[in-house]
């Protein structure tokens, strides 16, 4: 057994670690943390001083036993998690479960998996720093309370099974925010000019800009007429040297930034393959807010630069982290060897480390040295100058590796015409008019936040921390709160007058405006949170206050705060606001009066009801039931209105009979469709299904004719293909067979096929150990063993009582329908009691199918 026992957190890291050091290290993983508060209300003891009450998660009994052992049988430990707040906290976990002394246990910290800084780290010991694990409890323990004291206060006044979380909350905020300022956004025109120039030399043509814009066509139309005839000539001619500096190496935030804009990766995603290459040994720590770089990879950077590309693009460079607060970690993300231009693994890996690389590289190389021409355009006719502007590099310096991409906020890139060349020109010298344009352009409205830009947001206002970012959008997605899709946009007319051989032609062109790719849209539900949160919380979702608490965190990590006194001063305000809202507050549905009904003189609504956004028209308390319609998966509750509300109660309709079933359309739980007989055929993404007729609904079915025709034969029955929510299928007398990557799908052959329902014929044989169909409960084959399905609900079998071990499966095979129920009722108690009805409202009468004129 050797000497010394070193846990790290993950077995990829431990894996790495373990070739550095001898044979007297064992290294293990811990897999994460090992405990988590309860999962009940009493994790925390709110009057004992924020006292918790942490449990082993069954599925990390196991780690820890084999971790206990090995503790008690090395001379000493060493607790080896990331060195930021949670692996400071992982630490203290570990000490306090496996039940170490100080006296045997050391805990380590490194920013690379590196041979170096490993032994390094083993040479500078530390013990457990408790104000950083404070500051982790802190935040562990202030998180969990407002979630679980929040959550059941939108199950009341909401909707069930809502939850909200601190930092969440905000974000969500953020977006709904700015989707409010979009939709109430006013574009307004202007009239820009830009003119085509010529030297009179071959190929000497260049643009030329007037700096002011003109409100209206009339303005512009004005310029252009007093350009006929005109003369032009250079006013005047301005050169002077520019540069441009590297940004610095990559902080967390920056890396989820620039991934996004270049490689098109969401945040989580760029994480995911980050902690790979962190751990595998080809990158520094990547939970960082500091761009600092260590003297030795600053040297190292020096020695590669010069040797790849000449001692002329090196330039030492030190960069200092503007925010207060950093201080995870002690170092920006770089790679751990520089000598590496590119590594083996993945696809992803490859391109997130050359990104890292080339950043960090850059960092350390000469600026870029241009020449920039603002050359003057005077006009004879006019006294404003057209202003024509040139730039060339003289020496590319760090762009021969990296240049960072442009914030898609910034309007500036689409106006930039700065990278053009100018020919040679000189002061009174001619120019001849090629062509003058006076084209209508529309203010823009703010940009929807990408994940990328979110996280930018966030970052400002010094909300979260580099390890909560990826966290928080994704929980913000996944709680249906917002959306990451992509939007298609709508056709705008605009003006253009072109002046060309002195004269003026006047055209109206067609443009696509508002397409959206990867952004965040809060949906209907968000807001409806968004805006009850915002009522009835204030600090929870004011943006000060959230960055004053990360700030407090930040106090308690340094020593300067006591973490329990900063818990007591959140939480009893708090704490007060929930009992206040629980009693007084009115139930939040976003509901809007969009008008009266013109057939029925009766109100129109528009709210989130129980099965999502709706429409009402009428009044609950009517003798007459209202009526209900859903929005369309384009439309929210917020920007509807009376016409397109109205229109939704025109479905579904019936069209004409098509090869002699009825044919109808209509919108359900799962979206539009067309209906032909008893077939449901949901309509193409984005088509609005009130515009279907009856040429465009046979074209459907055609369609869907020609995607069902079987494709083969087996055992004398048809096989036909399709794509579902789980990916391509074939289906077989009534089986489903999804279609593994390895099988080209577009061309299955007649071995694929028979291969795939084999498969799946086997596995359904094997599915079932025991099976009680009038009871609905069954013993079955799983991925991950046995397991009961009751309903359904998927129980574990637990342990056999008679002999306290797993069931075996002679065990199973015997096993009887009571003792089944048993260990069913040990997991839902009143699993076979009666049920006791509900009074339950009188659905709404199903609408008429009416005929479409």
């Amino acid at each position: 057994m050797a000497k010394n026992l070193l846990i790290v957190e993950s077995p990829a890291k431990a894996k790495t670690i373990e070739g550095y050091l001898g044979k007297d290290f064992l290294v293990k993983s811990s897999y994460g943390h090992i405990r988590d508060l309860k999962k009940d209300d009493g994790a925390i003891e709110v009057d004992n001083d924020f006292k918790q009450h942490y449990e082993i998660p069954a599925d990390k009994k196991q780690v820890v036993a084999e971790l206990k052992k090995l503790a008690k049988e090395a001379e000493m430990i060493w607790l080896a998690s990331d060195e930021d707040r949670e692996g400071e906290a992982i630490a203290w976990h570990l000490y306090d479960s496996l039940g170490l002394k100080e006296s045997n246990t050391k805990r380590i910290v490194f920013h690379e998996i590196t041979k170096p800084a490993i032994l390094k780290a083993i040479e500078n010991p530390r013990t457990i720093d408790y104000n950083l694990v404070n500051a982790q409890q802190a935040r562990r323990v202030l998180d969990r309370l407002v979630g679980f004291e929040l959550s059941p206060v939108l199950w009341k006044k909401v909707k069930p099974s809502l939850s909200a979380g601190r930092v969440q909350s905000v974000a969500v905020r953020l977006i709904v925010d700015r989707e409010r300022e979009i939709n109430h956004f006013t574009a307004e025109s202007a009239y820009k000019i830009i003119a085509i120039f010529s030297t009179g030399k071959a190929k000497e043509i260049f643009k030329a800009e007037l700096p002011q814009r003109y409100a209206n066509k009339d303005e512009a139309e004005q310029f252009l007429k007093d350009c006929i005839g005109a003369g032009f000539k250079v006013n005047s001619l301005d050169t002077k040297p520019t540069k441009r500096n590297p940004a610095p190496p990559f902080t967390t935030s920056t890396l989820q930034q620039e991934a996004s804009r270049k490689l098109g990766f969401s945040v989580s995603r760029t994480m995911t393959v980050a902690q790979k290459l962190y751990e595998t040994g080809k990158i520094t720590y990547m939970r960082t807010d500091s761009v600092n770089l260590s003297d030795t990879a600053i040297e190292a950077a020096e020695r590669e630069i010069n040797s790849a590309y000449g001692n002329k693009y090196h330039f030492k460079r030190t960069f200092k982290t503007k925010s207060a607060g950093a201080q995870e970690a002690h170092e920006a993300i770089r790679p751990t060897h520089f000598e590496w231009h590119s590594i083996d693994g993945d696809a992803s890996e490859k391109r997130l480390y050359e990104l890292i690389w080339k950043r960090a590289i850059a960092s350390q190389m000469s600026e870029a040295q241009f020449e920039k021409t603002t050359a003057k355009i005077n006009i004879s006719s006019r006294k404003e100058d057209l202003t024509a502007n040139g730039e060339v590099m003289k020496f590319d310096g760090f762009l021969k590796v990296y240049l960072e991409s442009e914030d898609e906020e910034s309007d500036a890139h689409l106006e930039d015409e700065n990278n053009a060349i100018l020919p040679p020109l000189s002061v009174n010298q001619s120019l001849e008019l090629v062509e003058m344009n006076a084209t209508e352009r529309f203010s823009r409205p703010p940009a929807r936040y990408t994940e990328a830009s979110l996280v930018k947001k966030l970052e400002e206002l010094g909300i979260g921390r580099p390890s909560t970012y990826a966290p928080t959008i994704s929980t913000i997605q996944n709680r249906g709160y917002v959306v990451r899709e992509d939007r298609e946009g709508k056709s705008r007319s605009y003006g253009v007058y072109t002046l060309k051989n002195d004269k003026i032609v006047n055209a109206t062109k067609s443009e696509v405006t508002g397409t959206e790719k990867g952004k965040l849209f809060p949906t209907d539900i968000g807001a409806v949170v968004n805006d009850f949160l915002v009522e009835h919380f204030k600090d929870i979702v004011d943006f000060n206050f959230t960055a004053s608490v990360e700030k407090q965190f930040d106090e308690i990590a340094n020593g300067l705060k006591e973490w329990t006194k900063m818990l007591h001063n959140f939480y009893k305000p708090f704490h007060t606001e929930v009992e206040d809202t629980l009693k007084n507050a009115e139930r939040a549905s976003g509901e809007r009066l969009l008008g009266t009904d013109p057939a029925t003189g009766k109100n129109v609504y528009t709210r989130i009801g129980k099965f999502g956004p709706m429409v009402q028209i009428g009044e609950a308390e009517d003798e007459e039931k209202p009526r209900y319609a859903s929005l369309l998966k384009a439309q929210s509750v917020e920007t509807l209105t009376l016409k397109d509300a109205l229109e939704l109660f025109k479905l579904p309709f019936s069209l004409e009979d098509y090869d002699g079933k009825e044919v109808a359309v209509g919108v359900g739980r799962f979206g539009p469709y067309v209906k032909w007989g008893e077939t449901f055929i949901s309509l193409p993404k984005n088509e609005d299904p009130l515009t279907v007729n009856q040429e465009r609904a046979i074209a459907i079915i055609q369609e869907k004719l020609h995607t069902d025709a079987p494709v083969a034969q087996y055992r004398n029955l048809p096989v036909t293909k399709g794509k579902g929510r789980f990916g391509p299928f074939i289906k077989w007398n009534d089986l489903y067979i999804n279609i593994p990557v390895r099988y080209n799908f577009d061309n299955l052959s007649q071995q694929d096929i028979e291969e795939l329902i084999g498969a799946k014929m086997e596995k359904e044989a094997n599915r079932y150990i025991q099976q009680w169909e009038s009871e609905k409960i069954a013993i079955e084959n799983g991925r991950w063993g046995p397991f009961i399905r009751f309903g359904k609900q998927m129980l574990k079998l637990g342990k056999n009582a008679a002999t306290n071990q797993k069931f075996t499966a002679e065990d199973l095979a015997a096993i009887s329908l009571e003792d089944v129920k048993k260990l069913i009722t040990e997991q839902i108690p009143d699993a076979f009691e009666p049920k006791t009805k509900k009074a339950t409202k009188k659905a709404p009468a199903k609408k008429a199918v009416a005929k479409k004129k």
